[in-house]
């Protein structure tokens, strides 16, 4: 085994177990163990598993993704105070400038990447125990924690006349037009929900300061670059493995709408509307940063007619002396 198999190994064997363990719950109740859709549903319930897992990732991610926006016009002043300036020291003492803001807010550039990179190791699982189903069924052995009766039943198994382990590149036996529709179905699934996912983020939860910032422009290529790549590599991924990242980015774009329409980041189109919102419904202004209703409007009042109310003591004055 190489090396990367060897660092894969463990995160196969989770992969596998977690499908297993679906599987075989929903076997218990009656669906059948070689049906293609209890494997579908099995890969499904990994996706839950692995993202309800990477909540409190989430949470600091959306910290870390609003830090960076709350911070770009501080960032803006820095590399103005620093333009045109190429010597050695004047880009160390920038970077040492741009390290000490990102400590001092709690962010940094990466904190955004943090749950696609911890998803990768079982991205990259999931891909190699699917696409080693066939093989390891010639071989007469398992792969994973999968027994080599669980890899004949998956193998066989497939929705729409669509084998699991089929992808659109190389096959994988079964109706070949099913595949090759499937596939391309799934692919584009895939790429629409990651497009419209990161879309709705920076048409509606980005500040204007953010927007104009070079940080945008970055996102802005990715939000083109991304599909394209995913979409490209999708002709080589298993149907499993397009089902598999169709629905994290489903739940991706749930979660985020759900952010964007509770918990906007402050200045953004999100966040005027939740304040026009609840202004219709007569809520008092909530801050979006702590969480907590800014004072209500009847104890303003109270306060200040009780600040009124109160009698001012008159204040002596100094007579002149005769």
């Amino acid at each position: 085994m190489d090396f990367f198999g060897t660092i894969m190994a463990p995160f196969k064997w989770l992969v596998s177990i977690i499908m297993i363990g679906f599987h075989d719950g929903l076997s218990a109740i009656g669906m059948p163990a070689a049906n293609g859709w209890t494997w579908t549903l099995s890969i499904i319930g990994l996706v839950l598993v692995i993202r309800a897992a990477l909540i409190p990732v989430f949470v600091k991610q959306i910290k870390a993704q609003r830090g960076m926006q709350l911070l770009q016009p501080d960032l803006k002043k820095l590399q103005d105070k620093y333009k045109g300036k190429t010597d050695q020291l004047s880009r160390q003492a920038m970077a040492q400038e741009q390290m000490a803001m990102y400590k001092k807010h709690g962010t940094n550039p990466f904190s955004a990447c943090l749950p696609m990179l911890i998803q990768m190791p079982f991205f990259f699982a999931l891909f190699q125990v699917l696409s080693g189903i066939t093989a390891a069924r010639q071989t007469g052995s398992g792969i994973g924690a999968m027994s080599h009766e669980q890899v004949v039943q998956f193998d066989e198994s497939s929705i729409f006349g669509a084998p699991l382990s089929a992808s659109l590149l190389h096959g994988g036996g079964g109706n070949q037009m099913a595949v090759w529709i499937l596939s391309i179905v799934m692919i584009l699934a895939m790429t629409a929900s990651q497009f419209i996912t990161q879309k709705q983020i920076m048409a509606k939860n980005m500040s204007e300061e953010a927007m104009a910032s070079p940080f945008m422009r970055q996102q802005k290529m990715m939000l083109y670059i991304l599909p394209i790549v995913f979409g490209v590599g999708g002709i080589n991924f298993p149907i499993g493995v397009l089902i598999y990242w169709t629905t994290t980015n489903l739940w991706t774009m749930g979660q985020q709408f759900f952010v964007i329409r509770r918990m906007p980041t402050p200045g953004s189109p999100a966040a005027k509307a939740l304040a026009e919102r609840r202004a219709a419904k007569g809520l008092p202004a909530l801050s979006i940063l702590s969480g907590k209703k800014d004072e209500a409007p009847e104890a303003a009042g109270a306060t200040a007619i009780q600040t009124k109310g109160q009698r001012v003591q008159p204040q002596r004055k100094n007579r002149k002396k005769k």
